[in-house]
């Protein structure tokens, strides 16, 4: 069970050593980057390359790491006895499984999505250390002990919205997505868009490049972004001297806004466009 990308997947060398990693020790891997440099595109990707159910765990601001485990409904329980409903005799029918409890009692070896994990409160990934670590869980409602039938592959993956504790650090196998370089870029195009014209693609990957590496700019334009907006260009037919064209008004990549997500960096690139005219006129 190897993992080498997928024909809709452009990994990077150091990716499949670091996904391969986790899996032969068994260690959650801990995926950071960018946004929409493809984290969790990635555990899509591994469960189709290994075969394997894909389980997600999207985390919120509000999610608790028990909601992983399970849930008692309490208050549903309390409805059907004034109901006089016979299910509440059984504290089972009120016990809603999480995304781990799925898990550990998948037929096949799952991959486990845990997505965001910095989205949630500070003490979230300590509230799991125990049951990540030795794969079970005890639910009190019911006095069991949950045991995983077999180690699920588990990815986690960041934006970095804060810092995680040392201890879950330590348990999980850390891989950084760097942001791909031209090389890797074309090949993601190619991916996407098979046949799409090599031209084209050159031009659109300088100007893109060239917007990412505008000093200033707030919100720097992701893959996902790139691809959208090279979606619209060949739907707008958007010829390659277009894009080449130089002039000092048109700073602004045409329909920028695929890429630029924010009116602050309009405005930069508006007020660089102001300056270039205001020095081509001198």
């Amino acid at each position: 069970m190897r993992f080498t990308g997928t024909s809709s997947y452009v990994a990077t060398e150091d990716l499949n050593v670091a996904v391969n990693a986790a899996i032969t020790l068994e260690r959650p891997l801990l995926v950071k980057g960018e946004p929409g440099t493809g984290k969790t595109v990635l555990a899509e990707e591994i469960a189709k390359a290994v075969g394997a159910p894909l389980l997600t765990w999207h985390i919120k601001s509000t999610t608790k790491a028990q909601q992983g485990l399970y849930e008692y409904d309490a208050v549903s329980r309390l409805r059907d006895s004034q109901l006089g409903d016979p299910r509440v005799s059984d504290i089972r029918n009120y016990i809603r499984r999480g995304k781990l409890w799925e898990a550990f009692e998948a037929d096949k070896r799952p991959v486990l999505l845990i997505d965001e994990i910095d989205k949630a409160d500070i003490e979230f990934p300590n509230d799991l250390l125990l049951e990540i670590d030795r794969m079970e869980f005890f639910v009190y409602e019911t006095g069991e002990t949950i045991k995983a039938r077999q180690r699920p592959i588990v990815v986690i993956t960041s934006n970095n919205e804060k810092e995680l504790p040392d201890a879950f650090l330590r348990r999980c196998f850390f891989h950084y997505i760097r942001f791909p370089d031209a090389e890797t870029m074309s090949k993601i195009v190619d991916v996407h868009f098979p046949g799409i014209k090599k031209r084209l693609v050159e031009e659109a990957l300088k100007l893109f490049f060239q917007v990412r590496e505008a000093p200033g700019l707030k919100k720097k334009p992701s893959t996902s972004e790139l691809l959208d907006w090279l979606k619209l260009l060949m739907v707008e037919d958007i010829d390659v001297e277009t894009l080449r064209e130089r002039d000092q008004r048109k700073l602004i990549p045409p329909l920028h806004g695929a890429l630029l997500k924010n009116e602050q960096d309009v405005h930069l690139f508006e007020r660089l466009a102001f300056l270039a005219r205001r020095e081509g006129g001198r």
